[in-house]
């Protein structure tokens, strides 16, 4: 639907406009259409391609959504999709904002996602100096403000990486913490997803041949993209602790049984003394002394009892039990 479509001269808002007065304004010197989309049906975006001139492909990759993040140049305007990230319930939802950039207009296009972007249009009101630069200017303000959402989830991902880490040596956790990790992991990826090709577009933005739209703007998107790269540094640096973590959990797994095996052997082998014993005075034969002897049985059992008893000393001792 339609959530706002307003018209901007010379850095000033002249006002809401209806959708059908968008080729008026757009034709105008030095005025700029911002208009805002939310889950358009097909019927909008046709209009919106009407009006301003889009091209089929953008508008078909901007219907179905879930692209990639990217910007495009088709002829004159600027087709960009960037990767909307909240975090609901300690799970990441991905939506994305659409971009259409031309000279003297800006649409976005936003999908499934509840984020809002009125403050970044409140923003630019607030800079009549930069918004006079024209549609670059907002096409800045809307990646900047989507890039600085990236923060909060980014350090909510970090506590929740440290809580882990704090339970690493907890006994009874391991598995717990393993699957905390796996699913701290696929987070970490998805916030990659949206970051790293994000990254690779925006380096075309500042620097070299730029699209005519950004060349006032190059110093703001490289700001835009040294965030991004923050960003993704401290993603990479939580990944390869998340698979260090991992390690230690299997590490401990590792150790843990370690300790069920001496525990296991060290009693077998009390056991097996004793079995042994029990074996040669269990052979019944004639020639053996103690068999008839009225204390033999004690002395069996004695001798039994002290051999387990010594290699119980000695398994103890090794920190075996």
């Amino acid at each position: 639907m339609l959530v706002n479509c307003a018209a901007y001269q010379d850095g000033k808002k002249l006002g809401d406009i209806a959708s059908r007065e968008i080729g008026e304004y757009v034709n105008r010197p030095d005025c700029v259409v911002w208009v805002a989309l939310r889950d358009p049906e097909p019927g909008e975006m046709l209009e919106m391609q009407r009006q301003f001139g889009l091209h089929e492909l953008a508008v078909e990759d901007a219907l179905r959504g879930h692209q990639r993040p990217k910007v495009e140049e088709y002829g004159t305007t600027l087709f960009a999709v960037i990767q909307l990230i909240d975090m609901i319930d300690h799970e990441l939802t991905v939506g994305e904002v659409c971009v259409f950039v031309g000279t003297k207009f800006v649409l976005t296009v936003r999908s499934r996602s509840q984020q809002r972007f009125q403050p970044v249009r409140e923003r630019c009101e607030r800079e009549p100096h930069l918004l006079r630069l024209g549609s670059g200017f907002v096409f800045y303000a809307l990646m900047d403000a989507v890039v600085d959402r990236y923060f909060p989830v980014l350090e909510t991902l970090e506590t929740e990486l440290e809580e882990i880490e704090d339970q690493i040596f907890a006994k009874n956790t391991t598995r717990a913490n393993i699957e905390r990790l796996y699913g701290l992991k696929r987070k970490v990826t998805t916030l990659k997803h949206a970051i790293a090709p994000l990254m690779e577009a925006v380096g075309k933005l500042h620097g070299g041949r730029v699209p005519q739209v950004c060349v006032n703007m190059q110093e703001y998107f490289r700001d835009v993209y040294d965030h991004l790269l923050r960003i993704n540094v401290s993603a990479d640096a939580i990944r390869d602790t998340i698979v260090t973590a991992i390690q230690v959990n299997l590490a401990m797994v590792a150790v843990e049984e370690s300790e069920v095996n001496k525990r296991l052997a060290a009693w077998a082998g009390i056991f097996a003394v004793a079995t042994a014993f029990a074996g040669i005075w269990g052979m019944n034969f004639e020639m053996m002394p103690e068999l008839k002897w009225d204390y033999g049985y004690p002395m069996a059992i004695a001798v039994i009892a002290g051999a387990c008893g010594l290699l119980y000393w000695r398994f103890k001792k090794a920190r075996w039990l």
